[in-house]
């Protein structure tokens, strides 16, 4: 298997483990197609621990450039006011340079709206308090 194959797998497995934790049921395509657009994110990010990127654990109410124990972020992000939520995050997964100017998020973005939708439904979800641990 291939290396993006073994992460999609490794990924849809922690999707259904998220999906029994949260209480999703299986039959949840928006939140089950999102966790597969997540492994675009995976490269820098993870729900759980700061990599490249920060941490997505507790994103929802955060405010921009405030992860705990990341420090790499753009001032213009520390700046940008920005409290995560689905509108902000719709906004800034649709063109991150342009809702951030001078960001160091070096993503295009996710130009299609209901790819947008799954991935901001996952997130909802697999980030939530009590769902995944904030990591220091």
């Amino acid at each position: 298997m291939t290396t993006g194959r073994v992460r999609a797998a490794t990924l849809a497995a922690l999707a259904a483990v998220a999906f029994t934790a949260i209480g999703a049921t299986p039959d949840d395509e928006a939140i089950r197609r999102g966790a597969q657009i997540y492994e675009r994110c995976a490269a820098c990010h993870s729900i759980e621990g700061n990599r490249t990127g920060p941490q997505h654990c507790g994103l929802f109410g955060r405010h921009a450039g405030s992860a705990p124990g990341y420090d790499s972020y753009s001032k213009s992000m520390r700046d940008s006011r920005i409290v995560w939520n689905e509108r902000a995050l719709d906004r800034f997964l649709q063109d991150p340079t342009k809702v951030v100017p001078g960001t160091t998020m070096g993503y295009a973005g996710v130009k299609d709206g209901s790819e947008r939708a799954d991935l901001i439904a996952w997130l909802h979800h697999a980030t939530a308090p009590g769902h995944c641990t904030v990591q220091p």
